[in-house]
């Protein structure tokens, strides 16, 4: 959510945003809330010379009392009476204006980055930088659900019984390498000195609403029928919600996190599941990292952030590239994105496997999210980025580290997660 100053001092900024957006279809809204804006105003300001003025009678009426002038304070009673109900109308006008204002405010999308690059969808985000070959072996690298069924590592047909489709079971050495993915993630994570934490896998909506936009929600989010409680899409949600009407320090900033959970996602639309593999499913495992810090400082940690992801892929063998999202492609609360594809040299193509944001102070003021120094109280920044997701990391390190006779050499990394094992080998 921007700062409702820029529409009041800047709407054409505003309008030339979400043009570059092409959200065209919401510029009517800039207009609509500068003149809520007015509204809103000019009620508070009546209500606030009216309590003034209230006050002023009401100490009159005392003094009146005081001087046995009885008739006059029956009429000047009469008077702050009427008052009192002129407050209580200007302070529902208030509440209706402020409910509206905020709803049409949330529709507004955050002011983007002036390095993000104009584009309509992620057809046209732009490549920044490839780190390692991308190599095609003169063999046959298989589809990854095929690689994993040699270790006896998937039934999505059991999974299909008990849960439906878009869930599965992962299994012996496969569980195992997954796992281990994970917890070199978390490890790795730690030395950069983020602390690592367990957050609550279900959000109350308030949550939702301050870390995601409403249509992101809607495609995203399983609501917990009854109860005001979703299902996390990833940790970044509850991490970001643990400081939820939180005055930090600002010594104390920045705050660095990384956190493990489950994340269970709706994946509808045009995407679709995939009937045997694993790249899009309901539920999967994550090592994410967020970062909450001050404003002056969000780009230099933005940097930071998808610079460790390029580390860690490249630790385990796959070639990976960088790419700077468009502004069509950004979601509303972004104000710069970019993903980190792997190398698939099954299909001779990179695909996401992380994504590095930073949201200004989007969530921040969503939240109420503020950091207290020497210079008085303001809104802190966010950011999140994937350390690692499995099954999808999973799928680019078993493409890449396939080998000709069908066993998979496990990177060096990850070998003391595994027992010490080098390779896992087909059954």
């Amino acid at each position: 959510m921007i700062d409702i100053k820029l529409i009041r001092e800047n709407r054409d900024l505003v309008k030339e945003n979400i043009k570059k957006k092409f959200q065209e279809e919401k510029l009517g809204l800039v207009d609509e809330i500068y003149d809520l804006d007015i509204k809103y105003r000019e009620a508070k300001t009546k209500a606030d010379n009216l309590r003034s003025e209230k006050n002023k009678k009401s100490g009159d009426i005392g003094l009146l009392m005081k001087d046995k002038k009885i008739s006059e304070a029956e009429d000047l009673k009469k008077e702050v009476a009427s008052m009192n109900e002129e407050i209580l109308k200007l302070e529902e006008l208030e509440e209706t204006l402020s409910k509206e204002i905020k709803e049409k405010m949330y529709l507004i999308p955050q002011i983007i980055d002036d390095t993000v690059p104009i584009g309509k969808d992620d057809s046209e985000n732009v490549e920044v930088k490839r780190f390692g070959e991308p190599i095609v072996p003169d063999y046959e690298i298989p589809y990854h659900a095929d690689i994993i069924a040699n270790f006896n590592g998937l039934d999505k047909e059991a999974a299909g019984r008990t849960s439906g489709e878009g869930f599965y079971y992962l299994m012996g050495d496969i569980a195992r390498l997954h796992e281990a993915m994970l917890a070199y993630a978390r490890d790795f994570m730690i030395d950069k000195g983020f602390t690592y934490a367990i957050p609550p896998f279900m959000i109350h909506g308030n949550v939702v609403e301050g870390v995601m936009s409403f249509p992101e929600m809607q495609a995203m989010m399983y609501k917990i029928e009854d109860e005001d409680l979703y299902l996390i899409g990833t940790s970044e949600h509850s991490m970001i919600g643990k400081f939820k009407d939180q005055i930090l320090k600002a010594s104390d900033l920045p705050i660095t996190m990384t956190s493990y959970s489950p994340c269970f996602r709706k994946e509808g639309g045009s995407h679709g599941l995939e009937e045997r593999g694993l790249y899009r499913v309901h539920q999967f495992e994550k090592q994410e990292m967020i970062v909450i810090c001050d404003p002056k400082d969000s780009m230099d940690w933005y940097n930071k952030m998808w610079n460790y992801s390029v580390e860690i892929f490249r630790n385990f063998n796959i070639p990976v590239r960088q790419l700077d999202c468009c502004s069509g492609d950004l979601a509303d609360l972004k104000v710069k994105s970019c993903d980190i594809e792997a190398w698939s040299p099954r299909q001779q193509k990179y695909f996401e496997v992380c994504s590095c944001s930073t949201l200004g102070d989007a969530q921040a003021r969503r939240l109420g999210i503020r950091a207290k120094g020497e210079e008085g109280t303001y809104y802190v920044h966010t950011l999140n980025n994937t350390v690692v997701a499995s099954p999808r990391g999973l799928i680019a390190l078993l493409e890449n580290n396939y080998n000709e006779d069908g066993s998979v050499t496990i990177p060096e990394v990850l070998r003391p997660y595994m027992g010490g094992k080098e390779k896992i080998e087909a059954k």
